[in-house]
């Protein structure tokens, strides 16, 4: 604690073996990060054929007996995992006899002959086949080649190929992703809450809090196990290989742990944050963004869609995410030295955006490739309201360093959008902003953006978008009007928290329930991390006509663009957040009309130190407790649900009567207990 008091660089001290500073709770239960880096499974899920004790995978006291060829058993490591397999051949047949092994995240795609699909989608979902193993000559440990990773998946099914007996036992995985880090569990972050709205699960908040953590640590990858592009060609054996470069560093942040597997500008506006208020685990964020601007065009100052392998070009959006994903670098890092180091690619990079604004005063969009919406083209209200929070973030970045004219300039730009975009865009008779100046169709990505970057003018239209987007939900969530028969974790992320931002708290948590409560508790689901996306009546065909060839194996069980409940629990149910760089500045605003929650607590750290909070509501009261730094500053931001009129509210901070002004109150940093009635 007192070197981090001191201002290092966390992401230095980490490497360095330092542990997390997350006080210890019942919230430790639901973490879901192995306590060691080898696991082994937990159970045998079943069995088929002639197996004689299939427990005996699961220790080393006596093995398994397969006895007839076609025999399998298929493993339960409880959980996604990820890594390369270990296992004792305790009696061998034959020369020239072999097992085989399949993989699967999904419950769904338990099969002797094909493991589910990681590195093309195929409509027979078996484009992967299975990793085939010939058995040694004599006796001894097994150990499967790096080039064959499997960096995602919960069952493992071993099946024989030989009539003769062979015997197997201590299967056990290491895992290959936080290679930086000893102790996986030892998080910087914590969040906690009982959730009385939720009745299957009452921990459900808290478990999803931790589900969207461990999903971005199993997207945190060793540089060199990238998906091999182009792909293997399909066989009998395992079509796939991850031995591919990610980097020009690593360890690094990517967009899946079964796949894609590269660095994805987009998915990490959602997951750094994650990463953030969790286990502050920068330095693979800094490594794919330094990837990122290694591959600017030096010409045009276009960045690339995605990282090596794949390095897909042609994405404003994702080109635009770039350069929002470095301002919430710097902002939860500090590194101004970093950005010194970028800024020429960086100043490039937005000046590429802005030759493209033209006399209208928005963005064409000519970049078409994106999430997978579609449309999105010419001017568009998705890429506008990026635009805006490229330039507001840009215009930030600029003052850090001091270039005060170019950070005007920015900001000016940034007004001047604004002001167009809700003149083009905003349908006053609908509520909503439009998708483009020639439509009527109202996309979930540009009005979630508009409210949660604030290209919003009032809190009234905050309020009806809020309204609006909750039309296009079912049973399951939200189904976007731009990708039709889809609910998308990732843009809902934004919704959710737009509706937040719009002070739609139980809306907010509905949606929880709905969309992240199915993905964590379906059974077709790894139970564990969280799904890259799914249909609109729950089936795992995500995207099947759009780009993934009807294959619903394809889909990935643990994409960190899926996590945007974790930092949302932590910035609006906790209500604790930083505004400025590494938490000099801060905001304290619980939502305590979210959902029925009485007592909620949480944290996380930066380089300054600890920043944590609870509260309690009792009747007409809530007690909050709050600590930050010695030497920052916050503001505190009166729950709304108790404000009334305003003319009623009584606050107290540490005994005294608080002056209040527009609801709010400046704090200094340290402990402070607050009681609003």
């Amino acid at each position: 604690m007192n070197l981090l008091r001191l201002g290092l660089n966390l992401v230095a001290l980490r490497l360095l073996g330092v542990g997390a500073v997350a006080p210890s709770g019942p919230w430790d239960a639901f973490n879901y990060a192995p306590e060691t880096r080898v696991v082994t499974p937990i159970s045998v899920r079943a069995v088929e054929g002639d197996v004689v004790n299939a427990e005996g995978l699961l220790g080393a006291a006596s093995g398994a007996e397969f006895t007839s060829s076609g025999s399998w058993v298929v493993l339960d490591f409880g959980k996604e995992v990820g890594g390369l397999i270990s296992l004792r051949f305790d009696t061998v047949p034959s020369e020239g006899s072999s097992i085989a092994l399949s993989f699967t995240e999904s419950p769904q795609f338990i099969r002797p002959d094909a493991s589910d699909d990681s590195s093309f989608p195929d409509a027979s979902t078996t484009y992967d086949g299975v990793l085939r193993v010939q058995v040694p000559s004599s006796e001894g440990l097994w150990t499967q080649d790096a080039d064959s990773l499997r960096a995602g998946f919960r069952f493992l099914t071993i099946v024989s190929n030989t009539d003769e007996s062979v015997t197997i036992s201590n299967v056990s995985c290491e895992i290959s992703f936080m290679p930086h880090v000893d102790d996986m569990r030892a998080y910087t972050g914590y969040f906690y809450a009982k959730d009385p709205g939720f009745e299957d699960d009452e921990d459900f908040l808290t478990k999803l809090w931790y589900a969207g953590a461990y999903t971005v640590q199993t997207n945190t990858v060793p540089v060199d196990t990238g998906r091999m592009v182009p792909f293997a060609p399909r066989g009998i054996c395992s079509a796939w290989a991850n031995n591919a470069t990610l980097g020009i560093a690593g360890p690094i942040i990517v967009d899946g742990a079964k796949r894609d597997r590269a660095v994805w500008p987009g998915d990490m506006g959602i997951a750094v944050p994650t990463q953030f208020v969790s286990t502050l685990d920068l330095l693979p964020t800094k490594n794919a963004l330094a990837t990122m601007f290694s591959k600017i065009n030096p010409t045009t100052g276009a960045l690339p869609e995605s990282g090596p392998p794949l390095s897909q070009l042609g994405s404003d959006t994702y080109h635009m995410w770039t350069l929002i994903g470095t301002h919430n670098y710097y902002l939860y890092s500090g590194d101004i030295g970093w950005i010194e180091e970028i800024w020429g690619n960086y100043t490039k990079a937005v000046a590429f955006l802005e030759g493209k604004v033209g006399s209208v005063g928005l963005m064409n969009v000519t970049g078409l490739r994106d999430w997978a919406r579609q449309g999105g083209g010419g001017i568009n209200a998705e890429g506008n309201a990026i635009l805006y929070k490229t330039l507001t973030t840009a215009s930030d970045l600029a003052n850090a360093l001091n270039k005060t004219s170019l950070a005007s300039s920015y900001a000016r730009n940034a007004i001047a959008l604004k002001a167009r975009f809700n003149e083009v865009f905003w349908m006053e008779d609908v509520g909503m902003y439009r998708d483009n100046s020639s439509t009527t169709l109202t996309p979930q990505d540009a009005n979630s953006l508009a409210v949660l970057f604030n290209v919003t003018n009032t809190m009234e239209q905050k309020k009806r978008v809020s309204d609006g987007l909750m039309a296009n939900w079912n049973d399951l969530g939200p189904l976007p009007p731009e990708l039709p028969d889809t609910i998308s974790p990732f843009i809902s992320g934004f919704e959710l928290q737009a509706h937040f931002e719009a002070g739609s708290d139980d809306r907010a948590i509905d949606l929880l329930h709905r969309t992240w409560g199915y993905m964590l508790y379906t059974n077709l689901s790894v139970e564990s991390t969280l799904l890259e996306g799914f249909t609109a009546n729950g089936s795992l065909a995500y995207r099947a006509n759009v780009g993934y060839n009807h294959d619903p194996a394809y889909t990935s069980h643990a994409h960190g663009w899926s996590t945007g409940p974790t930092s949302a629990l932590t910035i609006y149910v906790l209500g604790l957040s930083v505004t400025a760089v590494q938490g000099s500045q801060w905001s304290l605003a619980p939502h305590v009309s979210a959902g029925g929650l009485t007592e909620v607590e949480g944290g996380f750290e930066t380089t300054l130190g600890w920043f944590g909070a609870s509260w309690t509501l009792k009747n007409d009261s809530v007690t909050i407790n709050v600590t930050t730094p010695e030497g920052t500053s916050g503001t505190f931001r009166v729950p709304n649900t108790l404000t009334g009129s305003g003319e009623n509210t009584k606050v107290t901070v540490d005994g005294e009567d608080a002056v209040i002004k527009d609801m709010q109150m400046e704090l200094s940093g340290g402990s402070h207990v607050i009681v609003v009635s």
